[in-house]
């Protein structure tokens, strides 16, 4: 089988940031897939996955009632790795131009107060999985260690 796209990435090389990760034709719409990645692949500790499942509700929550962004998202979850997320995007932008939406996504993440939405037997499979005060811990590091301070190099995947 042929090697898929995020297996060509030097893994070695990557650092934290956000990533274009594809762009894809799905008929006549543009669909972009970023790589938001907060963990050092194979260097630092990964998400731990409680952590990751409430970043995942938060932040999905807050992408599909964003004002501007909502009709565009197609999906938001964690990387199997549990070294970031997804957002994949039913448009063509660089990884500069949403920087804003993925610093507005964390800073929320990092201030959420209350009941994870969706938290619940009925609304979730595994709703006792989540760890609010890890994700907030998680969504704060990266968005004061990585998104407040981004360099080019943490936009554009290494060669």
């Amino acid at each position: 089988m042929k090697k898929i796209a995020s297996f060509t990435i030097d893994h070695t090389k990557l650092h934290r940031g956000v990533y274009v990760s594809r762009t894809d034709l799905a008929g006549t719409a543009v669909v972009t897939t970023f790589d938001l990645r907060m963990k050092e692949p194979n260097r630092e500790p990964a998400l731990a996955p409680e952590a990751a499942h409430a970043i995942e509700h938060i932040g999905a929550t807050f992408l599909r009632n964003h004002p501007h962004y909502k009709d565009q998202v197609i999906y938001f979850g964690p990387m199997g790795c549990l070294t970031g997320f997804y957002l994949v995007l039913s448009t063509k932008c660089s990884s500069r131009e949403i920087l804003p939406l993925i610093q507005e996504v964390f800073q929320h993440v990092a201030a959420f107060d209350g009941d994870i939405p969706g938290a619940s037997p009925v609304e979730c499979g595994n709703y006792r999985f989540m760890d609010l005060n890890g994700a907030r811990q998680e969504a704060a590091r990266y968005s004061e260690e990585v998104l407040s301070a981004i360099q080019d190099e943490n936009l554009v995947y290494p060669e």
